[in-house]
């Protein structure tokens, strides 16, 4: 395929998807090499920033995405009328901040470095799908772990796990 034709159909992908799409997939589904469908992605992201458009292609670890422009929030919330979510509880962003620095994590590691009882907190994260189970841990129970999901970076506007900032307690926390 010509790099137009990659562009093209990485767009269309994108744009029917509304989630994110892996690059190997895109690649594979398009019979071109990764580099390839990087480097349309590249093109087209490119290439909406300089003409102001009102889409973006963002990178999500190793996914792509389309999404509004940032700047269009306010007229596309008045167009669709959406409710704004209510804003997440405390003891949900410790859980996901716990799980974000420690995944995977299992719910006894969660409550001990919380120091209370999470569960309904973390199912609800996971119906949420800001997390999502990450297996078994091989210890007697087999508990579940739990990590973080491309929709926890999309709601903190983090395209990987590398951008979350140093804290105090990071490396500091035992969770064993």
């Amino acid at each position: 395929m010509e790099r137009h034709e990659i562009e093209t159909a990485v767009e269309g992908v994108l744009f029917a998807s509304g989630e994110p799409v892996t690059v190997a997939r895109l690649a594979s589904a398009l019979g071109a090499e990764p580099r390839e469908v990087e480097e349309a992605a590249e093109a087209l992201s490119g290439r909406y920033r300089f003409e102001r458009r009102g889409v973006r292609l963002v990178r999500l670890d190793r996914s792509l995405q389309m999404t509004t422009a940032p700047e269009l929030a306010e007229v596309i919330r008045k167009t669709l009328e959406e409710r704004k979510p209510p804003p997440m509880s405390r003891a949900a962003l410790e859980v996901l901040s716990v799980a974000a620095y420690y995944q995977p994590v299992t719910r006894a590691q969660i409550e001990r470095a919380r120091g209370v009882e999470s569960g309904a907190t973390l199912a609800g994260l996971v119906e949420k799908g800001l997390l999502a189970e990450a297996g078994r841990l091989d210890v007697p129970g087999r508990p579940i772990q739990y990590k973080t999901t491309p929709a926890f970076l999309r709601a903190f506007g983090l395209t990987s796990l590398d951008e979350l900032p140093d804290t105090e307690i990071n490396g500091q926390l035992t969770l064993e």
